[in-house]
């Protein structure tokens, strides 16, 4: 029950057992004894369970994704270039639009929409997919009409892929040339400065498909010759690199002139790795960079191959290597760098990048990619950047597009951006945590097979809550819950992944939200045990005892944990689940009939949760809008009996019902006869282990001081997917046959008590102030951007074998008695405080040092995909973006060079 606390705490337990109606269910219990069995929950089986049910989910999603990658090639393959080609497509951001006149504009035809609830209510048309192309690319280019022209086989594959499995979400390909093609069709919508700056290439799925993990280190000239735009565009050529890469890459950055230098010192002479954290880092010491100096390029070079050479200590990813020169010119004679660290074999690719509208060092430039297997570009302008940066990955690509290797990645955790306008996410698109399976598309003409041409990247996004609903809650009990890693040990799911931060009415991510370490989640887990065996792809169990803290970190629960975990096969990612010794080792089960059971589920005070899957409502279009109480009604009743329903879950759901219909008959005669709302009483609730719950309500919205209490905007205290209700597993922890009392956050200070109510959690109850003091990211000067930082939070326990006690407080000048008392049959202690002077303390979090250097670059175990592709026998490298092949001696190019200038 839920209200005011009374002034007379001795009858505190006598209100609440009369408005709770806790005796009237304990007896009905008692009476339905004979007809429940009791089950141990075997976790070691269960979790191969799980893991089974999403492999085979998975496994669907990559065979269609394989479907759309053998079309794509076979359509490519019958397709011969028309470099005059006329065609007329539906562009995303023009279709539905009109000129003056009233006539639809070209590329911009009628494209029907219609709003649909499985693409999180957004409007598409489901028979057509359309086509995204970025400003930057000249949408009628005929690199374009020909890419978009090949891919209209897809649409019907994109169709018959979502008819054969109803639950897949965003379909796509992406072109090397730029172009998206997106199933469903929708409208896009540009930014602010209308913009559409949405490049699928720059995507994680596409980067991770069209190459093999890679090492990276980039050089960047700073010399005085550098000064003003140039720097500016260095630094985005630099910043847009650190985009292309992700976990499974490795990469640093050295600035030299006629020393070299670290940007970060702390990565001196190794490798990091590329995740969001890390590159985030870089982009901002990158920021600070100065010109000064001559430049001396022969050091920096040295350096590079050092730090190459040296990843076989476990700092790298032991596949592809490169080095990204990015200069104005280069005048030393450094082939002797190469004939000692890369020749003949040449493992490690350079790239160069020539900043500037100067031509003067080209040549030099573009002899030292041609002859390292790399690729020069010249990049003269911003707008450059992009389309020069991206030519590498070509590159990289080609080993595996000879050899024809479809590898398939899965992608780490990440926030939907497929979709326009979703640089902010709103509370309705708050779980739109995606991973992404994708597939290159490779060009099967043998007459250009040496050339190992990359046509683009073909996938499909799937989102993380659906995976996870695969591990129902109700089998894992009030503290059980289940997770995902990556081979890389990071998260993908798990109900402590907090990705989102208020900033005012809007929600967005966390700078570092998709490179949370298991181990910043399960840290009682101290040796690593648990991550190290889940990032081996192993199974089996693990016992911990943990503190867990519910309610925002304010209420510890001391736990035994048993952890359960598993592999998923033909995925990099593990799975992991908890049961907790007590509650969540047994189950009970018992029988009612459907027409009982049906007759009490249709009760006004019962609802059950609807983030749960009583029954799949997500395959038929006709089901989407049914809530999974009407789902489950409807199904029960025969009138949807080809709905797919959890017939165990159903079973629990009934008898609960059934069980619990005494109470509201209960509740509703006390709200005709006795004064709730006198006696501080505003609602009565209940909640079982199948998500059921009852609530009656003593006071009217108006007259309550707990408003948000057990409404849809109180997720804390509801069944959720991730989570069951605070109140529920701080009872389940209490002492049987007695109440636990607390008070939802949300509700302190608004109670009118001039004493305080403490439960033995550690947490005042009601008192007179009290400020909300959590944060968990600090903000740095100049730049705006969030960083990560740990919290520590101190914690009370009361000892509960004092049952009584006083004494006295000294702090300064003066002093002030104490009284405490136990409030018997309760989690309470009455205190009483002497108000003459104030000893108060604040007991504030304590913020942590937010980075260190050995944390930004310590190296935990982790699973380095299996495929690597580096190297091709067949690889025609003479493709080198410019005067390719250039095989004369530098020493022989600078005597030419230098008679040039004199003659002039």
């Amino acid at each position: 029950a839920q209200g005011k606390i009374p002034f007379c705490f001795l009858q505190i337990n006598a209100i609440a057992s009369k408005y709770s109606g806790a005796a009237l269910l304990q007896k009905k219990l008692k009476d339905v004894e004979p007809i429940i069995r009791i089950e141990d929950v075997d976790g070691a089986r269960l979790v191969l369970d799980f893991a089974e049910e999403i492999e085979r989910m998975l496994g669907s999603k990559m065979k269609s994704v394989k479907r759309l990658a053998d079309t794509a090639e076979d359509a490519d393959l019958y397709h011969e270039y028309n470099a005059s080609l006329q065609f007329d497509y539906f562009n995303a951001l023009l279709v539905n639009t009109m000129d003056e006149e009233g006539n639809f504009i070209e590329l911009g035809g009628e494209f029907p929409l219609e709003e649909n609830e499985h693409f999180n209510k957004l409007s598409v048309n489901t028979l057509m997919s359309d086509i995204q192309v970025p400003t930057n690319v000249y949408n009628k280019d005929p690199n374009i009409l020909n890419g978009v022209y090949m891919s209209e086989a897809l649409n019907d594959i994109f169709i018959n892929n979502f008819q054969k499995d109803p639950t897949l979400t965003w379909q796509y390909f992406g072109s090397s040339s730029g172009f998206f093609r997106l199933y469903p069709g929708i409208k896009w919508t540009p930014d602010a400065n209308g913009v559409v700056s949405f490049d699928c290439r720059n995507r994680n799925w596409y980067i991770q498909a069209a190459t093999s993990p890679k090492d990276i280190v980039i050089v960047v000239d700073v010399s005085g010759s550098m000064k003003g735009l140039k720097m500016t565009i260095a630094k985005h050529t630099i910043n847009t690199i650190l985009d292309t890469l992700g976990e499974n890459d490795f990469v640093n950055v050295i600035a030299y002139t006629d020393y070299v230098r670290y940007v970060e010192p702390c990565f001196k002479g190794t490798l990091v790795q590329a995740d969001l954290d890390n590159r985030e880092h870089f982009k901002l010491l990158i920021e600070e960079l100065h010109v000064k100096g001559e430049a001396k390029v022969k050091k920096a070079m040295k350096e590079s191959f050092r730090i190459l050479a040296d990843v076989t200590n476990g700092q790298g990813s032991l596949c592809n290597q490169a080095i990204m020169l990015i200069t104005d010119g280069a005048m030393e004679d450094f082939q002797s760098v190469f004939e000692e660290f890369n020749w003949p074999d040449k493992k490690v690719r350079v790239f160069t990048y020539l900043i500037g509208r100067d031509m003067t060092f080209s040549e030099n430039v573009k002899w030292i990619a041609c002859n390292n297997k790399g690729y020069y570009t010249h990049i003269s302008t911003l707008a450059d950047v992009q389309e020069n940066v991206m030519e590498y990955l070509h590159v990289l690509s080609r080993p595996m597009v000879i050899n024809h290797d479809h590898d398939i990645i899965w992608t780490e955790a990440y926030m939907d951006s497929v979709l326009p306008n979703t640089k902010e996410v709103t509370k309705a698109h708050s779980l739109l945590l995606m991973t992404s399976v994708a597939m290159p598309v490779f060009s099967k003409k043998k007459e250009t097979l040496s050339h190992g041409i990359l046509l683009g990247v073909v996938g499909t996004d799937v989102p993380l809550l659906e995976v996870m609903k695969l591990a129902p809650r109700y089998k894992l009990g009030a503290h059980g819950y289940a997770f995902l890693i990556t081979n890389n040990g990071y998260i993908l799911a798990h109900p402590d992944l907090r990705p989102l931060y208020s900033d005012g009415k809007k929600l967005k991510p966390k700078p570092n939200y998709n490179s949370v370490d298991l181990s910043e989640a399960e840290w009682e887990d101290t040796e690593d045990s648990l991550r190290t065996a889940m990032v081996k792809g192993e199974t089996g169990t693990l016992s911990l005892d943990v503190r867990a803290a519910v309610d925002k970190g304010k209420r510890p629960l001391f736990l035994k944990n048993e952890y359960f975990y598993t592999t998923i096969n033909e995925t990099p990612f593990s799975f992991g689940m908890v049961l907790t010794r007590g509650h969540g080792q047994y189950m009970f089960f018992g029988n009612v009939s459907v027409e009982e059971g049906l007759h009490d589920l249709q009760q006004p005070d019962l609802s059950i949760a609807d983030e749960w899957t009583y029954c799949e409502t997500d395959i038929d279009p006709h089901h989407r809008k049914l809530t999974q109480l009407q789902a489950v009604v409807r199904y029960l009743t025969g009138k949807e009996p080809d709905l797919e329903c959890d017939e165990i879950l159903l079973q629990q759901v009934l008898f609960d019902a059934v069980v619990t219909a005494p109470l509201e008959a209960y509740w509703t005669a006390l709200t005709l006869t006795a004064p709730g709302v006198d006696e501080g009483m505003e609602s009565a609730f209940l909640g079982t282990r199948s998500g059921l719950m009852r609530v009656i309500r003593y006071a009217g919205s108006e007259k309550r001081v707990g408003k948000k209490f057990l409404t849809p905007v109180d997720k804390e205290n509801l069944f959720t997917v991730d989570h069951f209700p605070i109140w529920y597993r701080m009872a389940a922890e209490n002492k049987p046959g007695q109440f636990f009392f607390y008070v939802p956050h949300d509700d302190i200070n608004k109670g009118d008590v001039n004493c305080y109510l403490v439960d033995n959690n550690g947490f005042i109850m009601v008192s007179k102030e009290k400020g909300d003091v959590s944060t968990s990211y600090t903000s740095q000067k100049k730049v705006e951007l969030m960083q990560p930082c740990n919290t520590e939070y101190p914690g009370f326990m009361y000892d509960t074998s004092i049952r009584e006690t006083n004494s006295i407080i000294k702090c300064g000048r003066c002093q002030k008695m104490f009284v405490l008392q136990q409030v018997p049959n309760s989690n309470l202690v009455m205190l009483v405080v002497q108000a003459d002077c104030d000893c108060s303390r604040q007991y504030a979090p304590i913020t942590l040092a937010p980075r260190e250097c050995n944390r930004m670059k310590s190296q935990k175990i982790r699973r380095r995909p299996e495929s690597c592709h580096a190297y091709h026998p067949h690889e025609n490298a003479k493709d080198c973006g410019g005067a390719c092949g250039i095989a004369v001696s530098l020493t022989l190019y600078f005597i030419c060079l230098g008679t040039s200038l004199a003659l002039r």
